[in-house]
C-alpha cells in the first residue's frame, strides 16, 4: 500500500491505497486508537478492489482536532461525507472494524445514496447509553478530559516496549502490532513519540441511545456484511443477537480470530468479502 494524503477544509488526513483506480473502490476505517495500516493484511488479498484505508483525525498520519476541539463520533462522519464529496467517491463499498464499523454504520444510514455495500467486521451498529445517564455521561467525559489536560504525555521507552504493549492492549498478534506501532510512532530528539492524540482517550460525551441506535440501524438499506472472530469480543456477538432484526439485507459470518482477525487472519476475512461482494445477498439472519 502507499500513502495518500488529502485536504479537508479545517484538516489534512492521510491513509494508505492500493490497486488500481479503475477498479471497484472500497473505503477501509479502522478501529479506536489503530490506524490505518490495519487494512495492510487484508490489502493483500483484495487485489480486485481500489483500497483506501483512512487516517481518522488523531491517528495515524492524519492531523489532530485544534487544540480547542474535541473528539466526537459524529465528527469522524462529517470528516468522511466532506471527503466523499471534495473526491467525488460515488456507489463506493464501505468496510469498517470496530470503531470504524460504528461511524460506517452511522454513515450508510445518513448518506445511503453514495453506499452500494457495507462491510463491518467486530462491531455491529453504535454504542448505546440510557437517557437517564446523560449527566453522568456528561461529567465523567469532562473530567476525563481535565485529567488528561492536566497531565505530561507518556511516551514508550523504547520500540519493543511499544510494540508489546501494543500487542497486550488490543489482543492481537505482535506482527499486527508491529504494523500499527510503525505508523504510530516518530522520533524527536532521540526519543521515540506517539503520534496518536492523547485527547482521543477521554471518556464519550454523549452516546445514542438504544432507539437511536436502532433507527441508525434500520436506515441501512444497501447489503450488509457482519464479520465477527470466533474469539471476538463477546459484547459484538450479543449486541448482534439482539439487533439482527434491525438490518434488513444482513448477512452474518464467523471467522477464526479475535478482535483484530482482518489483521491476524486476512486470508479467510477476505474470502467472506469477496463472497458477498459476488453475489446478492439475501435475508439470512443466522450468526454461524
Amino acid at each position: 500500500m502507499h500513502d495518500v494524503r488529502y485536504s479537508l477544509s479545517n484538516k489534512q488526513i492521510s491513509g494508505l491505497a492500493s490497486g488500481d483506480e479503475s477498479k471497484p473502490l472500497i473505503i477501509a476505517l479502522h478501529g479506536w486508537l489503530d490506524n490505518a495500516a490495519s487494512f495492510i493484511p487484508l490489502s493483500q488479498y483484495l487485489s480486485d478492489y481500489h483500497l483506501i484505508a483512512l487516517d481518522f483525525a488523531g491517528h495515524g498520519l492524519s492531523d489532530h482536532r485544534s487544540s480547542d476541539a474535541h473528539y466526537h463520533q459524529v465528527d469522524f462522519i462529517h470528516d468522511l461525507h466532506e471527503l466523499v464529496l471534495l473526491q467525488g467517491w460515488k456507489n463506493f463499498i464501505l468496510l469498517g472494524h470496530s470503531m470504524g464499523g460504528i461511524v460506517a454504520s452511522m454513515y450508510v444510514s445518513s448518506f445511503p445514496e453514495f453506499v452500494s455495500q457495507y462491510i463491518t467486521i467486530e462491531s455491529f451498529g453504535p454504542m448505546t447509553k440510557t437517557a437517564q445517564s446523560s449527566a453522568v455521561q456528561l461529567r465523567e467525559s469532562i473530567e476525563s478530559r481535565l485529567k488528561i489536560q492536566s497531565k505530561q504525555a507518556r511516551h514508550p521507552k523504547n520500540y519493543d516496549t511499544a510494540v508489546q504493549a501494543r500487542a497486550n492492549a488490543g489482543d492481537l498478534s505482535m506482527n499486527a502490532a508491529e504494523l500499527l506501532v510503525n505508523r504510530n510512532l516518530y522520533e524527536q530528539d532521540g526519543e521515540l513519540r506517539w503520534r496518536t492524540d492523547r485527547r482521543l482517550r477521554s471518556i464519550s460525551s454523549l452516546r445514542v441511545t438504544d432507539d437511536q441506535a436502532e433507527h441508525f440501524m434500520r436506515g441501512i438499506k444497501c447489503p450488509m456484511l457482519a464479520i465477527l472472530g470466533n474469539s471476538g469480543y463477546e459484547m459484538m456477538r450479543e449486541k448482534m443477537r439482539k439487533r439482527l432484526d434491525w438490518v434488513a439485507d444482513l448477512k452474518t459470518v464467523t471467522c477464526q480470530g479475535g478482535h483484530h482477525l482482518h489483521m491476524d487472519n486476512p486470508e479467510e476475512v477476505a474470502e467472506q468479502i469477496h463472497q458477498f461482494l459476488n453475489e446478492r445477498i439475501g435475508k439470512d439472519k443466522k450468526i454461524v
